[in-house]
């Protein structure tokens, strides 16, 4: 039970190692690109792909859809990244119960953006674990965990990256142990929960009176997807440009000034300096491209 790209690597490895998928659930084709037409979820293509049976019903709360769900007498439920909640009776079903597959260390960063999160926090270290599903929000016990760093300037795509394919073996060995009755799984510590929240889009607007650290992850932290960003004055018009990625820069002045030609931009105390960019309707570019297609000089104001 899946629905985005981070969810692929653990349907594939559940199928490498032998285990047979009786039904993949993702959630319903969503409208997507210029003509708006509906477009599967990335699960669902490399599903059908695979030549599995797919369902992506848009509730599973009806008597019809949770029949249906027990008709694959299923041993366990995998989830990863599902976006849908699992109602009790589905939660039931399954011989031995669901796992779910979380992109933090538990409990912090339980909830929708645990990847984007730890790293506009600027945690140094984050993971993913392996959790029985209770009707908690992430506050099942504990199965599995493995511990991956934080690079000082990797981001969210990166990041994310890293922890589906680590995950999808932490999945597989969950299940190994499942099968050999040896899964322990405890309950989480009461202490140190915290939240990722979903981003909401005020939050993508750099602000650069914040410290350049925290600018730095706040870049970083939303690349490649929603994307930080900025406007700058061209030809008496207002154009956003996505930041993509940065580094920490040495440097001072006020608050949004260009401090000198390779994109080293003032902050409310230090400096951060963008090294790619992306102009609407333009794809990325590093930051000289960037400058050779705008003219802003050393001392220019940022929106």
């Amino acid at each position: 039970m899946g629905t985005p790209e981070f969810a692929i690597p653990t349907l594939h490895a559940i199928l490498d190692a032998g285990h047979e998928v009786v039904a993949v659930y993702t959630q319903p084709p969503r409208a997507a690109g210029r003509g708006m037409a509906l477009r599967p979820s990335p699960v669902q293509q490399a599903a059908e792909q695979a030549g599995l049976n797919v369902l992506a019903p848009a509730r599973l709360k009806s008597p019809q859809e949770q029949a249906h769900f027990v008709s694959f007498n299923a041993g366990v439920a995998v989830v990863v990244a599902y976006g849908l909640i699992l109602p009790k009776p589905i939660l039931d079903v399954p011989r031995y119960g669901a796992l779910n597959l979380h992109a933090s260390l538990l409990p912090r960063w339980r909830g929708a953006a645990p990847i984007n999160r730890a790293i506009m926090a600027g945690d140094t270290e984050t993971g993913v674990a392996v959790m029985r599903i209770t009707e908690g929000l992430d506050a099942g016990p504990v199965c599995l965990t493995a511990r991956a760093s934080i690079g000082a300037d990797e981001t969210a795509g990166e990041l994310h990256d890293a922890l589906a394919t680590r995950g999808a073996r932490l999945m597989v060995h969950a299940l190994s142990a499942l099968k050999r009755d040896a899964l322990d799984c405890r309950p989480q510590a009461e202490g140190g929960v915290t939240y990722a929240e979903k981003i909401d889009p005020a939050e993508t607007r750099i602000d650069w009176s914040r410290p350049a650290r925290d600018v730095h992850n706040l870049i970083r932290g939303l690349s490649p997807y929603p994307s930080a960003w900025f406007d700058i004055d061209l030809k008496g018009e207002r154009e956003r440009i996505k930041a993509l990625r940065s580094t920490l820069a040495e440097g001072s002045g006020a608050p949004g000034t260009l401090l000198d030609d390779n994109l080293a931009i003032a902050c409310g105390e230090g400096a951060v300096r963008l090294v790619e960019v992306q102009r609407a309707g333009k794809r990325p570019m590093g930051a000289e491209d960037f400058l050779r297609g705008v003219a802003l000089t050393p001392g220019t104001v940022l929106g």
